[in-house]
This record gives C-alpha cells, sequence and structure tokens, in this order.
C-alpha cells in the first residue's frame, strides 16, 4: 500500500493552510481583521454637508465663550446705536412741540407742556416696542436664514441645528430667541443666566437653555 508519492512519502497535504480543517484564505492567527477598532459612522457628531469645513470633515468645532460674548456685546452695540438714534429723534420731537407752547407763564403754556410731555411718552413707549421688533426680526430672520447674527459673522461663529449641522430655520430660530426674551420680563436676570448657561452643559457642546430648548448649537467657522 502507498501512502504518497516520493516527493511527499507520507500523504501529507502539500498546502500547510489546508490542514486540520482551517478555512483557506484567511488572515493568520493573531493578525488585525479589517475595520476593527475603526470608528463606525454615524459616531458621535453627525458629519453633514450643513456644517462649517463642509462633508466628511473634523467634528464641528464648539465656539468658545469669549468669542461668544463677543458676538453678543457687537450684536448689542447695533441695537444700542439703532436706539439711541430713535430716542434721539423722539426727544427732538418733543423739545419743538414744548417750543411752540410760548413763554413760561403765558396762558395754557402749562397745558401746552403737559401735552407734549404726554406724547413723548408715547413715542417713547412705541420705540420700546419698535426696538423689541427690530430685536426680533434681527435675531430671528437672521439665525433662522442665515445662521449668524453681524456679531456672529464679525467673530466667525454659526448656529447650526444640533443634530443635521444645518441651518436652524425660522422654527428652532424664534425658539430660541423667545427664550432669552422670556427671562427679559424678570429685569433681564434670568435672561443673564440664559446666556451664562452653556457654562454649566456637560455635554460637551456648550449648549446654553436657548439651545437646548430649540436643539441648536453654536460653532466656528
Amino acid at each position: 500500500m502507498s501512502f504518497g508519492s516520493p516527493q511527499n512519502p507520507y500523504g501529507a497535504p502539500q498546502n500547510p493552510q489546508q490542514s486540520y480543517g482551517y478555512p483557506q484564505g484567511q488572515p493568520g492567527y493573531g493578525q488585525p481583521q479589517p475595520g476593527y477598532g475603526q470608528p463606525q459612522p454615524g459616531y458621535g457628531y453627525p458629519q453633514q454637508t450643513g456644517y462649517p469645513g463642509g462633508a466628511g470633515g473634523p467634528n464641528p468645532r464648539i465656539a468658545s465663550m469669549g468669542r461668544r460674548l463677543g458676538a453678543r456685546l457687537i450684536d448689542g452695540l447695533i441695537l444700542a446705536v439703532v436706539y439711541t438714534i430713535l430716542v434721539f429723534i423722539g426727544l427732538v420731537g418733543a423739545f419743538s412741540a414744548a417750543s411752540d407752547c410760548g413763554d413760561p407763564g403765558s396762558i395754557g403754556y402749562d397745558a401746552c407742556i403737559n401735552d407734549a410731555g404726554s406724547d413723548f411718552a408715547q413715542q417713547f413707549g412705541a420705540i420700546l416696542g419698535g426696538v423689541w421688533v427690530l430685536t426680533l426680526l434681527y435675531e430671528w430672520l437672521m439665525i433662522g436664514l442665515v445662521g449668524r447674527t453681524l456679531g456672529k459673522m464679525a467673530v466667525g461663529l454659526h448656529v447650526v441645528n444640533a443634530e443635521t449641522g444645518a441651518k436652524p430655520g425660522l422654527g428652532k430660530s424664534f425658539i430660541r430667541w423667545i427664550v432669552t426674551m422670556i427671562g427679559s420680563v424678570a429685569c433681564g436676570i434670568i435672561t443673564l443666566l440664559v446666556y451664562l448657561s452653556p457654562f454649566w452643559d456637560k455635554s460637551g457642546r456648550q449648549q446654553g437653555w436657548h439651545d437646548k430648548a430649540a436643539g441648536t448649537m453654536v460653532v466656528m467657522n
């Protein structure tokens, strides 16, 4: 009885990989498998085209509180300038009306002055209402449609949808704005807390209460 050829007298398999029932073509024991330990798609922040930097780029860079404060100061300065101009126009109108009342002590002078003061009070209330509406339109429309205000443009920040990285849209932008405005009822104390709340966020995204309510986050360009 023959157990093999002269070159292989014991009949052992010529290919060692075919012995002991191991499957052919598999990598050796202990060698790293393809893809093992590599990060899987979707882990962490979503990599969407809406994030600044484009698709497939690094995770969005979270905006620092220093930059956010700078953007807020610039936006506040812009609105303060507009407010000052409107108040100045109202004052000019009030002084002009008072000058038409004639000399002090003349007949009807006191009544005329009272009317002028009443008119200015009404104008001042209208100015406050106009500034409130202007603030709404400025923050709401620019954040919702552009993703940034002039202040955020100046310091290189974007407000984005926290899940997709796209612009927030008008719905999320309005929620974000109204949360801060509700705080102004309490003499602005709650508004201040809202703006400081990113310091207490433990998610790593530095989301304020207004960001969490709206589902947004602030990132650098």
